[in-house]
This record gives structure tokens, sequence and C-alpha cells, in this order.
């Protein structure tokens, strides 16, 4: 008699595609209105052989996604985002450990991430992973807000997975 696995996420993840760009364009928009995208970077993006993206979904439906750049020793995460309605699952904590994992593999020794001083969920994610306060950008994004800069030493281990809170994207 063998042990029961483990229950299967909702979701998957899973590397993007030039067919997600104009749905992950839409939920840019709609997740952050005033710093969104232009569909044209999220292509010239994936069109960059320093940049991987991923999406995570659930039922076929693209419920996040994600970016990084990696110039060795240093990646960076260009995006992170989870439709609210899907935040708390686990989701955003999947695509960063995709990011650090691709990060690893390219043989980075540091993420770096930006993320919006009023966005205290979105902070208390990326502690939870190692993630460490660095430097304040004064009125980075364009309503004023300051932007944290955030690194985390990829040379230490990965902290264990712990229960997942709701989260925003980083910007």
């Amino acid at each position: 008699m063998s042990a029961p696995s483990a229950p299967r996420s909702p979701w998957t993840v899973r590397r993007m595609t030039a067919r997600d760009v104009p749905v992950v364009h839409a939920l840019e928009q709609r997740l952050f209105p005033a710093d969104a995208w232009p569909l044209e970077m999220f292509q010239a993006e994936l069109a960059q052989p320093v940049c991987w993206y991923w999406v995570a979904e659930q039922d076929e439906r693209v419920v996040g996604y994600a970016g990084l750049m990696c110039i060795r020793p240093v990646g960076d995460v260009q995006t992170i985002a989870v439709l609210p309605e899907h935040e708390g699952r686990g989701i955003g904590s999947a695509l960063l450990r995709t990011m650090h994992g691709r990060a690893r593999e390219l043989g980075a020794t540091e993420v770096l991430l930006e993320v919006r001083a009023d966005n205290p969920r979105a902070q208390q994610l990326y502690r939870r992973f190692g993630y460490e306060h660095i430097h304040t950008r004064p009125r980075y994004y364009r309503d004023g807000t300051d932007a944290l800069i955030m690194r985390l030493d990829l040379t230490a281990p990965e902290p264990p997975a712990a229960p997942t809170t709701p989260t925003e994207g980083s910007r």
C-alpha cells in the first residue's frame, strides 16, 4: 500500500510565450493602472536572451505572472503579480521560487527587486524569502510613491515553504 500523494495545486507555473502577452498585458493594466507596462515592453522583454518570464495558470486561465532579468552575478525581478482573487494560495511564492531557481542556474549570487513603499503585503512576502531592504528611491513611481530596493542573497539556503499570506505584485 503506497502513501497518499500530496494534493496537486489547482494552478501551474510555466514559461510565458508570445501568445500569453495580450492576456498578461490586460492583467498588468488591471493590477498596475498607473504604472502598467506597454504591450511592446512585454514583447521586447520576452525577446531578450537575459530575460525569463513565467505565468501561473488555473483552469487554463492566467492568474499571475513574473519576470526575471539575469546578468550574472545579479538577478533582477522585473515584475511579479497575482490576481487579487487568487492571492494567498502560494502562487506568488511559487513564482518567486521559480525565478530564484533560474537565477541560481544562471550563476546569480543575488536577486534585487523594487517594491512600492505602500505595499506592505508584498514586502512581507519578500522578507519571508529572506529579502532585505537596502535602499529607497524617493518618489520613484508616477504617483510619487517611494520604491524600496530589496536584495536576496542567493548563496544562503532557500527558506522552507511557509504558510501563504495574501500578496500583491512588486510594483
